[in-house]
This record gives structure tokens, sequence and C-alpha cells, in this order.
């Protein structure tokens, strides 16, 4: 009997010491995830935060154009070629592959031959406006780690808007206008990233850049994620624990690089003139051949991997934690409030593991044999402590006037008991071990 109470004891005690161990040690290094960092040697894999690999979001996006019908090919329109727009012998047939430009076009495999791109309607219906609004959606929560590369078939937009939403596309913030006259288009004065810095790197910008209609080398569109990064990571990107930093210490800097969505507001198709040429409307549409953005799910550093399957990107969760971003604790790890992994202290960073609640710990509150409930309680069904009206606790092992804040030396109740759980479970030990004789 007393052996098997011994082994008994021996089995809690190793539990108590695997829950309460990490205080405060599961606050500490992270010892299982690796990340890549930049060296003068170029990039190597280091021990630091978890966080899943950086990868080519758009193979998980789902597209969305409206109006929905602004695809050409339905009806077959014929248009001009860009490189010599009074050709306009060209022609887009939706029921036909080979002259169809759907909008999956804008993500496949981009070889050297033949050119796929999504393609708009023409500019049939001047002066009524041509827009469409192209909305990127993941139904996750992505972080951005280098720049959004949207890449014309036809010339550059002449007034476009970047947008990006963190609620699933409920509400959306513009991330960037791009024009031929900013002031004109958007009431701002042209910038480029070049002219922001640290203190500015949030601001909300518009650029001429990347407007112009025909001109060589007017295809891409970019939204310059590394060169923001740079602003705090050095020109090559070489410190990116001093980025790291200013990540975890900065909700605004972190928020400002994480998206569930992007929208593409194309409002003014590339004219190259001043005036529309209202003879040959078949001129003006819009075509993108692709479209790159690279990412990581975002998963509060509390996961290495993030996998795809049945159309829905999860975060494989560490560390105790669970749901989709692993924002919160695992049922019965409650032991303290969930908290986000830190990239702090570098270079290790800080886990936060999540760990039991102590009611977790084992099946039985209290029983006769081994947790004995204090100061004169009585154990009902192995569930609960039955307390003398003085005591509270699990164990019955706090003053009642503690919680009230009541007790003093006049108060006649005597010291309050000590309050942390592995001292509690050590003296529900003790008192159970105390008539073991060998």
């Amino acid at each position: 009997m007393y052996l098997s109470r011994f082994l008994s004891i021996h089995a809690l005690w190793v539990t108590v010491s695997s829950v309460m161990q990490p205080y405060p040690l599961v606050w500490g290094h992270y010892d299982v995830c690796k990340t890549q960092i930049y060296t003068e040697e170029g990039k190597v894999w280091d021990y630091m935060a978890c966080q899943p690999e950086s990868t080519d979001m758009t193979k998980y996006l789902k597209v969305k154009l409206d109006p929905p019908d602004i695809t050409c090919g339905d009806p077959p329109e014929t248009f001009c070629a860009m490189g010599n727009p009074y050709m306009c012998n060209n022609e887009c047939d939706a029921s036909t592959p080979e002259l169809a430009h759907p909008p999956e076009l804008m993500f496949d495999f981009e070889g050297r031959h033949p050119s796929t791109f999504w393609q708009s309607a023409t500019w049939k219906e001047y002066p009524k406006p041509l827009q469409v609004n192209i909305t990127l959606s993941w139904s996750k929560t992505i972080e951005l780690t280098d720049n959004i590369v949207i890449t014309f078939e036809s010339g550059r937009p002449d007034q476009m808007i970047l947008e990006k939403s963190l609620d699933y596309g409920r509400t959306w913030q513009p991330y960037q206008y791009y024009a031929t006259d900013c002031l004109d288009a958007f009431h701002m004065d042209p910038k480029s990233v070049k002219d922001l810095s640290q203190h500015t790197v949030l601001e909300i910008i518009c650029t001429e850049e990347y407007s112009t209609g025909y001109s060589t080398n007017s295809k891409i569109i970019h939204f310059e994620i590394k060169d923001r990064f740079a602003f705090f990571a050095g020109p090559r990107l070489r410190n990116m624990a001093s980025l790291y930093g200013q990540l975890d210490t900065t909700k605004k800097l972190r928020d400002f690089f994480t998206v569930t969505d992007l929208r593409i507001r194309l409002l003014r198709p590339a004219v190259g003139e001043i005036f529309v040429d209202e003879l040959h409307l078949a001129r003006y549409f819009y075509a993108i051949s692709d479209i790159k953005v690279r990412g990581r799910c975002k998963c509060n550093l509390h996961a290495t991997v993030c996998v795809y399957d049945n159309s829905k990107l999860t975060c494989e969760c560490e560390h105790n934690t669970t749901g989709p971003d692993c924002g919160k604790c695992k049922k019965n790890y409650q032991g303290r409030p969930w908290s986000p992994g830190s990239y702090l202290p570098i270079p290790k960073g800080t886990a936060n593991t999540c760990i039991p609640s102590i009611s977790s710990i084992g099946t039985n509150v209290c029983d006769n044999e081994l947790l004995h409930c204090q100061n004169g309680g009585t154990c009902h069904n192995n569930v609960r402590c039955l307390c003398p009206a003085a005591y509270t606790g699990i164990l019955c092992e706090k003053l009642r006037c503690e919680e009230a804040g009541s007790c003093g030396p006049d108060s006649g109740q005597g010291p309050p008991a000590h309050s942390k759980p592995a001292l509690l479970l050590l003296s529900a030990l003790l008192g159970a071990a105390n008539p073991l004789v060998f």
C-alpha cells in the first residue's frame, strides 16, 4: 500500500514539476524553431521566433472582380495592340481558350511564349469611367515579406489605388495611390518611398513613378515592402534583428505589413496623352499578366508550419496555443493569459508558452489518499473540497478574508496561506507523504 501511495505521489510530483517548472522558464528562448536571417555571408538559418517560411501567397488566394462581367470576351470584341494602337485586329473571345483572358491568368506560371494575361473590356462606353476592383482574399491573416509586384500587359493605369483589409474585407484602408498626376487625381503631392524615413514609414503616399503610359519599362508597378524594411534593417536587410525588434514593440508597424485581403482599384486606364482618342476607344483597357505577393501566415510566433487544406490556410500551432492565428490558449492550458511569441530578447526570442490550468493537472481535485483538503475541509466526490466558513480555494488553502483584503493581526484568522500553486500542491504531496514508513 505504502509503495503504491509512494508511486502515486511520485507520479503527481512529476506532473506538477512539468507544469510548474516553466515558471518563469516557459517565457524563455525558443528551442525548436528556426528562421532565415541575413548575415555578411548571406542568408543562414538561426534559431529564433517560430514563424512559417515566406512563400508565394498567390497560390492560396481567391480573386473577385467588380463588376463581375468586366472581363473581355463575352460578347467577343476586338482591341488594339499596345505596340501599335491603330492596329485593332486582336480579338478577345471567352468561348475560345486561345482567345480568352480570364482572371486566373493573373496568377499562372509566366513562360516566355505565349504571354498569358487577364484583360478587361475596352473603354467602349466612354466617357463613363472604366473602373475595375480586383480583390485578393486569403481567409487568413498573412504577413507580407516582399514587394507586391503587378505586371501589366497593357500600359500601367493613369490612376490606381492599392488597398488593404485587416478584417476580411469588411473595411478597407489605402496602402498607396498611383497616378500620372497625383495632385489632379487625388489632391496629394507626389512622393516616393525614398522620401520616407523610420518616422514616416507608415505614411500613405501617392507616387507618379509607375503611371506613365507607353514608355519603355512601363508595365510594372511595385508596392515597396523591402524599401520600408530597409529603414530598420539596413540597405541590404542584413540587420533583421533590428527590424524584428521594431515589429515586436510597435503594433502599428506590425499591422502595416499584415493583411487578410488586398484590393487593386483600377480607376483610369493608360491613355498616354492628355486627351482620350474617342475614335479609337479599343485602345483603352486593363490587362494584367502577373501579380506577385510573398508573405507568410500570421501565427503570432507560435507556429513554424502553415498548411493548406480544403482551400484553407491554417497554422499548426505550438506552445499549447490554438485558433486560426494561434491567438488563444488551448482548453486546460489557461494557467496565465495568452500572449503572442516575441522576437525579443534578440536573438532567441521568447516563446510565451501557454501553461496548464491548475484544475487540469489531474482528474481528481481531492481524495482521501493523496490530495487532502486543508484547514478542516472535506473532500466531496473527489471533485471539490467543502471548506470551513473562514477558508476558500481549491484545497481550502486560502483565508476568505485574504480575498476580501481584510486579513490582519487582529482578525483572529492567522496568517494568509501562500498562494503559489506549486507550493499548494507540494504541501498536499507532503501531507500525503508523512505517514510513509520504509
